[in-house]
């Protein structure tokens, strides 16, 4: 089918919210950035609030009312989430023992961009030549796309 038509692509946690909870715009001071220093996003989720409800470690928790478990879905496997509900339901671990595999995971991710954003930030030429090299590819696969379109609609215009 050449326009077939959109459909969403949603994963298990597919609205982030931000650090206290809310939505996430820049505006409130609830997010972090990519490129944003590893020592300040690990204390902005180690500040992060978690279930109200748990006020002590001697009480039981429930995953689905902190946020932190919304990056468990994220960047957590299906072992690390089950100790993590286990170890909340059951007193077993505290809040900030639960965060601690997140902010490891969410940590090792960034490392990465951080390490390949030095490459593109320390050489301009290089950048350059990709955005020319990719414009060009990217010019030469709408001229296709719009001549496959023209012909699905019958638009003898982009013949």
């Amino acid at each position: 089918m050449t326009l077939s038509e959109p459909q969403a692509l949603l994963t298990e946690s597919s609205k982030m919210l931000g650090l206290d909870g809310q939505k996430m715009p820049k505006s409130y001071d609830n997010m972090s950035s990519l490129r944003e220093p590893l020592e300040q996003i690990s204390e902005k989720i180690s500040t992060m609030p978690t279930d109200s409800a748990r006020v002590r470690l001697s009480g039981p928790g429930d995953p689905e009312k902190c946020l932190v478990w919304q990056l468990h879905l994220t960047y957590s496997d299906q072992d690390i989430k089950e100790w993590a509900t286990q170890g909340c339901q059951n007193t077993g671990i505290g809040c900030l023992e639960c965060k601690k595999p997140v902010n490891d995971a969410i940590k090792a991710e960034l490392e990465l961009i951080h390490k390949e954003a030095e490459q593109f930030e320390n050489d301009h030429d290089f950048v350059r030549s990709i955005l020319l090299e990719r414009g060009e590819k990217a010019r030469e696969s709408v001229r296709e796309t719009l001549v496959e379109a023209s012909l699905a609609i019958d638009l003898s215009v982009w013949q």
